[in-house]
């Protein structure tokens, strides 16, 4: 499985080769550095790679981060991941960007969805609301009853109601790359990817991959 550490700048729309129209988000997914590869033979007991994105100061990071960051010798960064059985081989120090993947490959795009504030029942879970008119007053937008009289007596557990909507970590599966540029270290990928401009995300190949529709038989023999 190979991963990248990116952020996302925004969506726009490009052409493909026949003129069709392709909505897209434009990531910068790079330039990613190596901090650390963990073996399955060391002490660390798995194969995993871990990997820096977007400078940073030094001052500004916390100190076991920094520690962390220097016993591999590496060079201080705002976020840092880690990515098990990197399907590339790398040491600590090498550079990966969007060339880890090619156009027309599918990946999964985790982010952090936008913050929505407090939120009625109505929006943050698509409730009817109660009825209008023939005498129903102040129920338009609530939920109705919670809870029952006798047993239990209570509100039961995970019931749906107002409350803070959004700003909660959320995958997008399947989503083809239709430009890799290489220049300017953008990935530009189909659809579209949780959270606002300027977040970060985590680009992965994709787990569930899309697989072609398989060629229908055609008889031969004459009727």
């Amino acid at each position: 499985m190979l991963g990248l550490i990116g952020k996302k700048l925004g969506q726009t729309r490009v052409y493909d080769a026949k003129g069709n129209a392709i909505c897209v988000t434009v990531v910068l997914a790079g330039p990613n550095r190596v901090l650390q590869v963990k073996t399955q033979g060391s002490k660390d007991g798995y194969n995993a790679v871990q990997l820096g994105f977007d400078d940073q100061k030094e001052s500004r990071l916390t100190k076991p981060l920094l520690g962390h960051i220097k016993k591999h010798n590496g060079a201080a960064v705002k976020r840092v991941r880690e990515f098990r059985n990197f399907a590339k081989d790398v040491k600590p120090g090498d550079i990966v960007g969007p060339t880890l993947f090619n156009v027309g490959e599918f990946v999964d795009a985790t982010g952090v969805t936008k913050g929505r504030g407090f939120e009625g029942v109505m929006k943050r879970h698509h409730f009817a609301g109660g009825p209008a008119t023939h005498g129903a007053k102040g129920w338009r937008r609530r939920s109705g009853a919670i809870g029952q009289r006798l047993f239990p007596g209570t509100v039961m557990r995970g019931m749906k109601m107002p409350g803070h909507m959004g700003q909660v970590q959320r995958t997008n599966q399947n989503l083809e790359i239709i430009q890799v540029r290489e220049a300017d270290n953008l990935l530009l990928i189909k659809g579209a990817i949780p959270g606002s401009e300027g977040d970060y995300i985590v680009i992965r190949t994709a787990k569930k991959v899309k697989k072609a529709a398989a060629p229908v038989a055609v008889s031969t023999k004459k009727k």
